[in-house]
């Protein structure tokens, strides 16, 4: 549930993360926060000295932090009050590890316009906070005012998926929707109807749903399952060119008028943005140096749209300037630019978005029965192996062996591939289809294959889809589920089997923010991870795969029983999958081939087992009989059927608990093909952005070029 930071923003400098796993950094630098070894202003990105492998970045006041995939937090800036965690006090200009922290899967880092802003905060895979630096306001979070030069753990909290730090107050989103907060208070920005210092976390009054939250200086954000935004603490009601007004203070949350279908928010000391679904920002607050980016310096107390910007995917909000990363890997920026923080090589002011050079975005990808897709950082979609149906999109029934260009798509955010048909989301929040349709899977309104995309009908606001064996499902940015398709066995969680040639919601459910859905043609069922981290499942129940402790087939979503925060969850074809926020790994369903890791074979299981001896887990994915996962310091492990090497050992012997794939590191996600054996391979996207892949090459689906089973190869045109 914790999106992973790519674009971070701080008092007068910015931070980007390039898919090869390096940092970029760009503005002042008196304090050594660009990590580049010296204390010299860079107003174009300069490289973060010896750093790797880095999946998630925050920018402070006058410090920075990475997360790399090893679990490990780093950081660099001034020391002052202990905010890089090393034991010290002593400023570093190139990156120092911070001690004694492990499994980490996010950081933040206290920011502001002025002094301050120099605590730290990092969430953990078990759901705990830990925190470090100044603590004056009591913004640690441990009870005290003392401040601490090593991280400690926050008492109290747990199921954490959440963290953002202010100028000296800290919010934490629990995985049931509630909100958490502490520290500074003279501006109602905790949130518990008072102004009261808080040295200890208190839950925000009347938050309920939260799917994100943002601290701001003086103001806090959340985002809810419904689109809408909440504020409270101190707002402004009016702002003039270099002249700011101090508006109403609120200490318990209000809505902010005017906005919906927001999918993700920022806030920075004077100012606050919201990206919307359909790949617009808003903004609104102080203006005096152009942050709002609406082509003008006043500022505004409602939302208004950002000038100019469109396909927006991310975005960061700094001191006095702000960035947005665009589906095509483009980075842009706007507002101050004394120190060079925009990074566009001048120190002058913009008020309207203006593109940073030399950055690139990040690629994502998916495998389907016999065939493999991925979104590169132009946003574009290429695909490769099985082509029978026209799922690799390019206009042809052939099959490919290297990767194709997916034809007259453009934009793409993610993918998702079933049985014999392939789905993209764009950045406007459509979806599109292509390939087999036989039972309406491409949601059209026909059962008419396609080689080309397609849109959805009926679909906007989407964040995610899955793509079953001949069905699919959607996420809305509002928390419900939309299906269409087949609908054998209640698959579509509408409580009918009819089947549906357009979307249909799922009924009874909200605040949904991840859908799987399972392979098999004829045991096929459907998953869902709610907010509060627990799990829902329909469909197929023939080995017990929903987890409600029975075999019954169920037409509308049951909760899966004894399991709660969830993070992530994965449909194989008869069995299911689950990550929780402490990093272990469940299984449910056919075991047949030991699929669920817990060191036994055949036994099908209805409630869910915990996979034996993996910790630090952050994805998973379920293929025919096989699993894999990726541990948050990088590694990939697999268990199950091995019949065609899709364990990555060098054997095809199967395994009936969780062993690393050999020669694998610095790993974000994984994917396992679909198809019953003999046709399984797997899929590993490295943090540098090239993808690997094992396992079954018959159709080509391992994209090398040639029809023969491997145990771990480069996809050699998708690299970096």
């Amino acid at each position: 549930m914790q999106s992973r930071t790519r674009i971070a923003a701080g008092r007068e400098h910015s931070l980007a993360l390039r898919p090869n796993g390096t940092v970029w950094a760009s503005g002042g630098n008196a304090s050594g926060q660009l990590g580049d070894g010296t204390v010299i202003q860079r107003n174009t990105p300069v490289q973060v000295t010896g750093l790797s492998g880095v999946v998630s970045v925050a920018a402070g006041s006058s410090h920075s932090l990475a997360v790399r995939s090893s679990g490990t937090v780093w950081a660099w800036g001034d020391n002052s009050s202990g905010q890089l965690g090393d034991g010290t006090t002593t400023r570093h200009t190139t990156p120092v590890q911070v001690l004694g922290l492990s499994g980490v899967v996010s950081v933040a880092a206290g920011a502001s316009y002025a002094s301050g802003g120099n605590h730290s905060l990092a969430l953990r895979s078990d759901g705990t906070v830990w925190a470090w630096g100044s603590n004056s306001d009591g913004q640690l979070g441990d009870g005290t005012t003392i401040q601490r030069s090593a991280p400690v753990q926050i008492p109290g909290l747990s199921g954490i998926v959440a963290v953002s730090a202010g100028h000296a107050h800290s919010l934490a989103l629990r995985s049931d929707g509630t909100v958490w907060a502490w520290g500074s208070n003279v501006s109602g920005q905790l949130g518990d109807g008072t102004t009261s210092q808080r040295s200890s976390p208190a839950q925000v009054q009347g938050m309920s749903g939260v799917m994100a939250v943002a601290a701001g200086g003086y103001h806090s954000l959340a985002l809810r399952s419904d689109g809408t935004v909440w504020i409270w603490g101190s707002t402004f009601t009016r702002q003039l060119e270099e002249t700011s007004s101090w508006g109403m203070i609120r200490t318990t949350p209000v809505q902010v008028s005017g906005l919906s279908g927001v999918v993700a928010v920022a806030a920075s000391v004077f100012h606050s943005m919201a990206l919307r679904s359909d790949g617009s920002v808003w903004a609104w607050g102080s203006n005096s140096r152009g942050q709002l980016g609406n082509e003008s310096r006043l500022g505004r107390s409602e939302p208004t749209q950002v000038s100019g910007l469109s396909g927006v995917v991310a975005m960061a909000a700094g001191g006095g300037h702000a960035l947005a990363l665009r589906s095509d890997g483009s980075v842009w920026a706007w507002g101050s630019n004394a120190s060079g923080q925009r990074g566009d090589g001048t120190t002058s002011i913009r008020t309207s978005p203006g593109q940073v050079s030399g950055l690139n975005g990040l690629l994502v990808m998916d495998g389907g029965s016999s065939h493999a897709v991925a979104v590169r950082d132009d946003g574009t979609v290429w695909a490769w192996g099985y082509n029978s149906y026209g799922q690799l999109g390019d206009g042809t029934i052939n099959n490919r062996s290297t990767p194709v260009q997916v034809q007259g798509l453009s934009g793409a955010m993610t993918v998702a591939t079933g049985g014999y048909h392939t789905l993209a989301v764009r950045y406007d929040g459509t979806v599109w289809a292509w390939g087999n349709n036989f039972y309406g899977q491409l949601g059209d309104g026909s059962t008419t294959s396609r080689v080309l995309p397609v849109q959805v009908s009926g679909l906007s606001g989407i964040t995610a889809v899955s793509a079953g064996y001949n069905y699919s499902l959607a996420v809305r940015y509002d928390g419900t589920v939309w299906a269409w398709g087949s609908n054998a066995s209640g698959r579509l969680g509408d409580g009918t089997t009819t089947q549906r040639t357009t979307p249909v919601q799922v009924p009874g459910l909200s605040g949904i923010v991840a859908v799987a859905t399972g392979g098999d043609r004829d045991f096929s069922h459907s998953l869902a991870v709610r907010f509060d981290g627990t799990v829902w499942a329909w469909g197929s129940n023939y080995y017990g795969q929903l987890g409600d402790g029975t075999t019954i087939q169920r037409s509308v979503p049951v909760q899966v029983t004894g399991l709660s925060g969830a993070m992530a969850v994965a449909a194989g074809s008869d069995y299911s999958l689950a990550v929780r926020s402490d990093g272990t790994v469940w299984g449910w369903g056919s075991n047949y081939y030991g699929q669920l890791g817990d060191g036994t074979e055949y036994n099908q299981r209805t409630v869910p087992v915990q996979a034996s001896g993996l910790t630090g887990a952050m994805a998973v994915a379920a293929g025919e009989g096989f699993s894999l996962a990726v541990l948050s310091d990088g590694t990939v492990w697999a268990w199950g059927s091995n019949s065609e090497g899709e364990l990555g050992d060098g054997t095809t012997f199967r395994r009936s608990e969780p062993m690393q794939v050999p020669g694998l590191s610095e790993n974000v996600s994984v994917a396992a093909g679909l198809l019953r054996s003999p046709d399984s391979f797997a899929l590993a996207l490295r943090s540098d952005g090239t993808l690997w892949a094992w396992g079954s090459n018959s159709d080509g689906q391992l994209g090398n070029g040639g029809p023969t089973l491997y145990a771990t190869i480069a996809v050699p045109s998708l690299l970096y």
